[in-house]
């Protein structure tokens, strides 16, 4: 090895000085772009929350040298032939990438002109290059950055369909207070204040040694540790404080096989559920208060909080009773939702369903929590849980269908106000709270009326047909449910399609301009899934002629047909418990498509009542 591919750099670097008209590719090994929607609300949240900790409005520009900056990590890169190649860190700097291209976005709206674009991408002869350079997902990114979407297709790889997904979970994310006259300040800040650590190898042999070293080797104390190492040390007894640290050392071993940050996770969840007082007010030059201190350095909130906690540090027992009692049990309460929302899970479904379409970890979270205490059955635990996610449920669909936003940013201080609400309360005590909460909201299923779906809600649209479809065919005594629907593990997947071809012409009786007849092809009413690939063979046919094929289908597609409705008691039954709004239709006009809307409306008033009494009561 020469003395050049022996070399190893490591640089303090500005997120400037990373992606400024710089050039990457990513190594084959780690192509794959995989963060979840947890993952990128954690991202924004906390740079947000950063800087908003240091601006005061009024500030001058050049004052934003003075903030404090903010460290985002190490990344890896290998430098071969003058080109460079991300070994560990292409996760980050992906999601960095969508978050400026929505930035970039954004202040066109908001009539902004920072520079942006050198970040995003590069030009040289008139030919326009991206700095994280794979090739799959050059249109998606081309996508993003013209239209701020993109829609992709069937074939699309694993990363691409991410990417977009989190795209559309920046935009949801960003705090509505940096939409003002801080947006520039946050720009600068981001670019000069937001610090990596750039380590450059001249070899693929060291890169990857600093690689599995990094991931495999890391001796920087966590949070988490930090935390059981303040903990502990106010144990009187060495044997108690032996047995709660191999009983912390295993709770870390289950949380991280979940995933390797699921530990931090955890405790942000369990102090913000029972413990947090405050929360940052909406508005810029506001200070961070438990809420968000908690999520940030919540080993040394509980330090300077211990009477909140319930601690006293001149008596060790409370510490004791802290880990052996408390931590004891919201972890596994924690854990009993991490893995229900992996599985569906009896008596827990709707948290499996809200892993789907629900509102941002972050909150939903300690509101799963808030509600528990340490004397709750394992019965109890649950049912509170899943009345949780049954609310979170219903809010978040109401909230869709009439076309409005749950934001973390626009509906954090609601749901951190209903966390201290709930706090502690018994199952009916929250129930009827939270009964009261779905009375109360503006949204109701009204909306649904001329609900139709468009380029930004083809998940939520898959997702509502999903939960309808199962639900009738369980009504009817079948054996399917959720996943069958929205994530088979095996056969085709299912996916949102059209009963009316895209055929303009064969409607021009009832429809004088074509957006007309293409907001009406669009409706909920005029939408069903179907497996992938069974829908092109006959989708170009006339209504009446896919009847034949309709009737092979899912109940809720066979329910178009008036073969469905012979010789089917169960179908029969659930019709009549549903005033017979279920409806076969020989032919498929305006106004079929007007009351398969109003049937689909039937439903979701059926799947999410107002009352929230779970199945047991």
């Amino acid at each position: 090895m020469s003395k050049l591919e022996n070399k190893i750099e490591a640089r303090h670097r500005s997120l400037f000085d990373v992606l400024n008209e710089q050039k990457y590719t990513v190594d084959y090994f780690q192509r794959e772009y995989s963060w979840e929607e947890k993952h990128i609300e954690e991202l924004v949240t906390d740079l947000s929350s950063a800087f908003l900790s240091e601006y005061t409005p009024g500030d001058k520009r050049e004052q934003g040298e003075q903030y404090n900056n903010y460290y985002l990590g190490p990344f890896v890169v290998s430098s071969k032939d003058g080109k460079r190649s991300i070994i560990d860190g292409q996760q980050r700097l992906t999601s960095l990438t969508l978050f400026l291209i929505y930035l970039h976005n954004l202040q066109k709206e908001l009539g902004f002109d920072e520079k942006i674009e050198p970040m995003i991408f590069s030009e040289l002869r008139g030919s326009k290059s991206f700095n994280i350079t794979v090739n799959e997902r050059i249109p998606c990114l081309n996508g993003l950055f013209s239209h701020g979407e993109y829609v992709a297709d069937e074939n699309a790889d694993e990363s691409t369909r991410n990417m977009a997904e989190r795209y559309q979970d920046i935009v949801r994310a960003f705090p509505e207070e940096l939409k003002t006259y801080a947006f520039p300040f946050f720009i600068d800040w981001l670019k000069y204040n937001v610090i990596m650590v750039e380590i450059i190898a001249y070899s693929d042999e060291n890169a990857y040694t600093i690689f599995e070293t990094m991931n495999d080797r890391g001796l920087n104390l966590t949070p988490s540790e930090m935390l059981k190492g303040f903990v502990l040390s106010r144990f009187d007894s060495s044997a108690k404080r032996n047995k709660a640290n191999e009983l912390w050392k295993d709770a870390m071993v289950m949380l991280k096989a979940y995933e390797k940050d699921e530990d931090q996770r955890f405790f942000q969840s369990w102090l913000r559920a029972r413990y947090a007082d405050s929360i940052r007010p909406g508005k810029a030059g506001s200070k961070n208060e438990d809420f968000e201190k908690i999520g940030t350095r919540f080993h040394s909130w509980v330090r300077d909080n211990l009477a909140k906690v319930g601690l006293d540090a001149e008596q060790g027992e409370t510490f004791e009773n802290f880990v052996q009692k408390d931590f004891s049990f919201y972890l596994k309460a924690y854990l009993r939702i991490l893995e229900a929302e992996k599985n569906l899970t009896p008596g827990l479904e709707h948290v499996f369903y809200i892993r789907h379409w629900g509102i941002a970890p972050t909150l939903s979270f300690p509101l799963m929590l808030a509600s528990l205490n340490t004397d709750d059955s394992d019965e109890t635990v649950a049912r509170k849980i899943d009345t949780l996610a049954a609310y979170i449920e219903t809010f978040v669909v109401r909230r869709s269908v009439n076309f409005r936003n749950f934001s973390a940013s626009s509906i954090r201080y609601t749901m951190y106000s209903l966390v201290k609400e709930i706090r502690g309360k018994d199952l009916a005590s929250l129930q009827a709270v939270l009964t009261q909460k779905l009375q109360d909201m503006k949204e109701s299923f009204d909306g649904l009326d001329k609900f139709r779906m468009h380029g930004q809600n083809k998940r939520f649209v898959k997702f509502l047909l999903a939960r309808m479809t199962a639900w009738c065919e369980q009504q009817a005594g079948m054996s399917s449910n959720f996943v069958t629907y929205y994530a088979p593990s095996s056969g085709k997947p299912f996916e949102v399609e059209h009963i009316w071809a895209d055929k303009f012409l064969r409607h021009k009786d009832q429809f004088e301009q074509e957006n007309e007849f293409q907001n009406y092809r669009n409706r909920l009413g005029g939408l069903v899934l179907l497996p992938r690939g069974t829908n092109q063979s006959y989708g170009d046919l006339p209504y009446e002629d896919k009847q034949t094929h309709y009737i092979k289908e899912n109940l809720l597609v066979k329910s178009l047909c008036s073969l469905a409705y012979e010789n089917n008691p169960n179908f029969l039954g659930l019709n009549k418990r549903m005033n017979q709004v279920f409806q076969p239709h020989a032919v498929f006009k305006k106004q079929h498509v007007d009351a398969r809307q109003q049937l689909y409306r039937a439903m979701c008033e059926q799947i999410w009542p107002e009352q929230l009494v779970t199945e047991m009561d």
